[in-house]
């Protein structure tokens, strides 16, 4: 794999990074639970020094890292928005909201893992990867648990 593509595959998961931080940030500030709110929050900020890692190692290579989040990842915060406004902002469908960003998520960091990726490349994709599955599996079970307790 060509440094330009090693590059380009960085600069995807910078974007995926950065999507996940905001949206985490914005299921934090919608969120009924002060416990939740924390959560999430933190969530956002390991978005951002993932974000931050992946940026390091596109310089370390002589590409320009990415520095927004997507495009795909503003419409999803744009849909979450207005169908929070519809559904009056439950933390049972903030969650589903932030699942769904997080199915996103995995489906980035898999597709970056079909790459023959460069050793030191790989092994910091992998650990990410399992952050993103351990945040999926999370918020998956409050989400489940919001919805029971209704």
């Amino acid at each position: 794999m060509s440094s330009d593509d090693v590059v380009s595959v960085l600069n995807d998961l910078i974007e995926t990074s950065k999507d996940g931080e905001k949206g985490f940030r914005v299921c934090a500030e919608d969120l009924k639970d002060p416990k939740l709110k924390s959560s999430f929050a933190q969530r956002a900020e390991e978005c951002a020094q993932a974000a931050a890692e992946l940026q390091g190692m596109v310089r370390d290579r002589g590409g320009d890292p990415e520095k927004h989040s997507s495009m795909a990842g503003e419409l999803h915060r744009r849909w979450v928005d207005l169908k929070s406004m519809v559904t009056g902002k439950s933390d049972e469908a903030i969650l589903n909201e932030c699942e769904r960003g997080e199915d996103v998520a995995k489906k980035s960091y898999q597709k970056a893992l079909e790459n023959e990726l460069p050793a030191d490349v790989r092994a910091v994709v992998e650990r990410q990867y399992q952050g993103v599955l351990r945040n999926h599996d999370q918020v998956k079970a409050l989400r489940d648990a919001a919805r029971a307790g209704h």
